[in-house]
C-alpha cells in the first residue's frame, strides 16, 4: 500500500512561476499562473522520502464559495497518475528520490479563471490566482504570434483614436493592466457580477469561457442595471447644463488610465466612478480583459451608426440650420474592443477577434451589454450570429437617409451621401503609427462580395439608395491653419456640371457639436438667396470663424459641424453635405531630464504654449503611466495666469520601478484649454 507523504514546509517559488507565466509585473509575493502551462512547488517532508510506486499524494484543486465536480470548479488528481487529456488537471515529480519533492502542476487548459485553492495530502494549503493563457495551444483565446501577445496582452500603454474621419487624433492611455493591486479589483468584477450573485457555482464554472467572461465583462465596465465600474455621461445627449455638466466627477477627457477608475470603482465599496465615454468603457475594458489573459485591443470606428429601429436604416430629419430632429443617430466616431478568442459555438471561420463594446446603448438579453460578435460573421452580414450581429453590423454598415424639413411642415429626402464606418483604426503592433482594419469589417464598396454581404443581411436598400446629383456638386473646404484660438475661413464649394444655367439658394453653417453628433449653438451663417452657377461653373463662398464666436460653443471635444445646403430653385432638386471638423490644440513638449533608469528619481519638463488671444488661468500639468509613477496620478499646478504667446512650463518628478520602453502619458487642463493629451515614449533602463 503506497505511503502518504507528510509535508512540513512548501515553497510556492513566485519569482520563477511568475516571470515563467508571464505574470511578473503583477509582483512576486503571491503566485499567479495560466491555464494549461505548468508551474512549480518544493515541498518539504517532515519525515521520509518521496518514491515513485512507492508513495502517494492526492491533490484537490477548488475555485469559488461552492466547488463541484459536476460545475468543473473542483478537480481531484493523484501525483503520477498520467494523463494526455489537455482539460484534466496533471502534477508529475520532478526531482529525485528524497525529503525535498519538486512538484510540477498543469492545470487544465479549460479551467475557470480566478482564484484557487490547491490542497496536497489533505494538510497543504496553497492559494492562487489562474488567467487565460493565450501562449497555450489548448487554451481557447491562443494566439500564435509572439509579437501580438506583446501588443495585445502585455502591453500596458497604448493610443486609442478620436477626432474625425479627416483628422484622426491619437489619444494615448494608460492600460495599467499589472500595476498594484488591478489583477484584484478585476478579480472583484467577476465577482460582483448579477449572475455571480444569483448562482455563483454556475457563474465560476462559465469562467472557463472567453465568450461568457468577456460578456460580462460588457456588462460589468458600465454600470447600468449593476454595481458596475463607470457611469456613462453624454451632456449634449442627455441635455444637461452647460454650466457645470461633470458636476460630482470627472470629465471622461480628464482620464488619462484606466489605472484610477479601476481602484476608486474598488475603494468606494463598488460605487460607479463618474464619468465615462465611449472610449472610456473601451479602454477600461481593454484593461481588463488584458489583466485576465485575453488579447484585446481598442478599435475606433469613424461615422458609427445607432440604428434604434434595427431597420439598418439612419433617416436624419434637418431643419434648414443643420439640426437633425430624428431619433436614430451617427457618432463621429465611436470605440469598442475586439477580444481574441475560438467560438466553438459557431463555423469555425469565426474564430478570432470579437466585438465586445461596453458602452451602453441598447440592452441584449435583457442587460446593457454587447458582444461577443465575430468580426468575421459581421464582414459577411451574418446576422443571426451570437451575439448582437445586428447592431455591429449597423455600425458600419448602416444607410443614411437626409431628409430637410419645409416650412409647411413635410419632409422632402435630400440627394447626399455619408458613408457610415470608415477608417476603422487600432495601434499598430509594436509601434505607435495608426492600423487601418476596415477590410476586416466590410468588403470594397461596390465589390460583388459587398452585394452578396447584403443580400444576406436583407440590406438592399443600402445599394437602391447610392445615388448622386448628376448636374449639381456640392462639397466643403476647410482651411489648413485651424488652431483653436485663431480665426479662420471654410469654403463651401458649389459647382454645376450640366449645360445649362442654375439659379439657386445656398445655405451655410457651422454649428459646435459633441461627438456623438448632437449640434450646439450656431458659430456662423450665411443664406445666399441668388446663386448663379453658369454651366461648367462652380461659387465658392467663404464662412469666416470667429474665434471670439465659436469660443463659449465649443464642447470638450473641440468639434464644429459644418453644413451646406443647396436648392434648385427650377427643379426643386436638393443637395446636402456635412463636414466636421476638429480645432487644433497646442503640442505638449515633453523632456525627460536624467538617465532613465529603474529605482531611480527622474523629472519631466513639460511645456505647452498658450494659442488663446486670453490668458489662461486655473493651470494643471498632470502625468501618470505603467510603472513610472507608482500606479498614481503625479500633478502640478500653476500659481500664475499665462499670457497670450507665453509658456506654461512645469518639472515633475517621478520614479521608474520597472525597466523597458514605457509611455508617459500628459495632460494639461486651465480654465479655457481643457485637457491637451501628449506623451513620451521612455526606455528605462535596469
Amino acid at each position: 500500500m503506497a505511503q502518504a507523504l507528510d509535508i512540513a514546509t512548501w515553497d510556492l517559488e513566485c519569482e520563477f512561476n511568475n516571470t515563467d507565466h508571464r505574470t511578473e509585473l503583477n509582483g512576486m509575493d503571491r503566485l499567479i499562473v495560466r491555464r494549461g502551462q505548468p508551474f512549480s512547488i518544493k515541498l518539504k517532508l517532515r519525515y521520509g522520502e518521496y518514491q515513485a510506486g512507492l508513495s502517494s499524494l492526492t491533490c484537490i484543486a477548488e475555485t469559488g464559495p461552492s466547488p463541484s465536480d459536476q460545475y468543473g470548479t473542483r478537480a481531484v488528481f493523484d501525483v503520477d497518475a498520467g494523463s494526455d487529456n489537455p482539460s484534466a488537471w496533471s502534477a508529475t515529480v520532478t526531482s529525485p528520490p528524497g525529503n525535498v519533492v519538486a512538484l510540477s502542476i498543469c492545470p487544465a487548459a479549460d479551467a475557470p479563471i480566478g482564484r484557487w485553492t490547491l490542497t496536497l495530502a489533505g494538510s497543504c494549503r496553497i492559494d492562487f490566482i489562474l488567467l487565460f493563457n493565450p501562449w497555450c495551444s489548448g487554451d481557447s483565446v491562443y494566439m500564435d504570434n509572439e509579437e501580438y501577445l506583446k501588443e495585445y496582452v502585455l502591453s500596458q500603454d497604448g493610443i486609442i483614436y478620436r477626432g474625425t474621419l479627416e483628422q484622426i487624433l491619437p489619444f494615448p492611455w494608460n492600460f495599467g493592466q499589472f500595476e498594484y493591486g488591478i489583477l484584484d479589483v478585476c478579480l472583484k468584477i467577476l465577482d460582483t457580477n448579477p449572475k455571480y450573485l444569483r448562482n455563483p457555482g454556475k457563474d465560476c464554472s462559465g469562467r472557463r469561457n472567453p465568450i461568457y467572461v468577456s460578456r460580462v465583462l460588457s456588462a460589468m465596465v458600465n454600470c447600468n442595471g449593476d454595481a458596475g465600474v463607470v457611469l456613462g455621461r453624454w451632456p449634449a445627449l442627455d441635455k444637461l447644463s452647460s454650466d457645470n455638466p461633470y458636476d460630482g466627477g470627472e470629465s471622461p477627457m480628464s482620464w488619462k488610465g484606466s489605472v484610477d477608475i479601476l481602484l476608486n470603482w474598488d475603494s468606494s465599496s463598488c460605487s460607479p466612478v463618474r464619468y465615462g465615454q465611449c472610449w472610456v468603457f473601451a479602454a477600461v475594458a481593454c484593461s481588463v480583459s488584458r489583466a485576465l489573459g485575453i488579447p484585446c485591443r481598442v478599435v475606433t470606428n469613424y461615422i458609427s451608426a445607432h440604428d434604434t429601429n434595427r431597420n439598418l436604416l439612419i433617416e436624419y430629419f434637418y431643419d434648414e440650420n443643420g439640426r437633425n430632429h430624428g431619433r436614430d443617430m451617427i457618432w463621429t466616431f465611436h470605440c469598442w474592443v475586439e477580444n481574441w478568442m475560438t467560438r466553438p459555438d459557431l463555423k469555425p471561420e469565426y474564430d478570432g477577434w470579437q466585438v465586445v463594446d461596453p458602452t451602453p446603448q441598447e440592452k441584449s438579453e435583457g442587460v446593457y451589454c454587447c458582444g461577443p460578435v465575430s468580426v468575421k460573421a459581421v464582414k459577411e452580414g451574418e446576422l443571426a450570429t451570437k451575439y448582437d450581429a445586428p447592431f455591429v453590423f449597423a455600425e458600419v454598415n448602416a444607410d443614411k437617409v437626409d431628409y430637410i424639413r419645409q416650412a409647411d411642415g413635410s419632409n422632402k429626402k435630400m440627394t447626399s451621401f455619408t458613408g457610415v464606418g470608415q477608417k476603422i483604426s487600432t495601434k499598430s503592433v509594436g509601434n505607435d503609427r495608426r492600423e487601418d482594419i476596415t477590410h476586416l469589417y466590410k468588403y470594397p464598396e461596390g465589390s460583388e462580395e459587398e452585394r452578396e454581404t447584403f443580400r444576406k443581411a436583407d440590406h438592399l436598400n443600402k445599394l437602391l439608395h447610392r445615388q448622386e446629383s448628376q448636374g449639381l456638386k456640392l462639397a466643403i473646404e476647410v482651411a489648413t491653419e485651424k488652431r483653436k484660438g485663431c480665426d479662420f475661413d471654410v469654403i463651401a464649394v458649389a459647382s454645376n456640371s450640366t449645360t445649362s444655367e442654375k439659379k439657386c439658394r445656398l445655405l451655410f453653417s457651422s454649428m459646435a457639436v459633441s461627438y456623438t453628433g448632437v449640434v450646439k449653438d450656431n458659430c456662423g451663417f450665411k443664406d445666399l438667396l441668388n446663386v448663379e452657377l453658369p454651366p461648367g461653373g462652380e461659387r465658392r463662398v467663404p464662412l469666416r470663424l470667429n474665434y471670439s464666436k465659436y469660443c463659449d460653443a465649443l464642447t470638450e471635444d473641440n468639434l464644429i459641424r459644418l453644413a451646406a445646403l443647396l436648392v434648385d430653385h427650377s427643379t426643386k432638386e436638393t443637395i446636402f453635405t456635412l463636414r466636421d471638423i476638429v480645432l487644433d490644440n497646442p503640442e505638449i513638449k515633453v523632456r525627460i531630464l536624467g538617465e532613465p533608469k529603474q529605482n531611480r528619481k527622474l523629472a519631466a519638463e513639460i511645456t505647452v504654449q498658450n494659442p488663446l488671444p486670453e490668458p489662461l488661468s486655473n493651470c494643471c500639468f498632470s502625468i501618470e503611466g505603467a510603472n513610472l509613477t507608482g500606479g498614481k496620478t503625479i500633478k502640478e499646478r500653476l500659481e500664475s495666469t499665462v499670457e497670450p504667446g507665453e509658456d506654461a512650463k512645469v518639472k515633475i518628478y517621478f520614479k521608474p520601478n520597472h525597466s523597458g520602453l514605457r509611455k508617459l502619458v500628459v495632460d494639461f487642463n486651465s480654465s479655457k484649454l481643457c485637457h491637451v493629451k501628449g506623451y513620451k515614449n521612455v526606455i528605462i533602463g535596469k
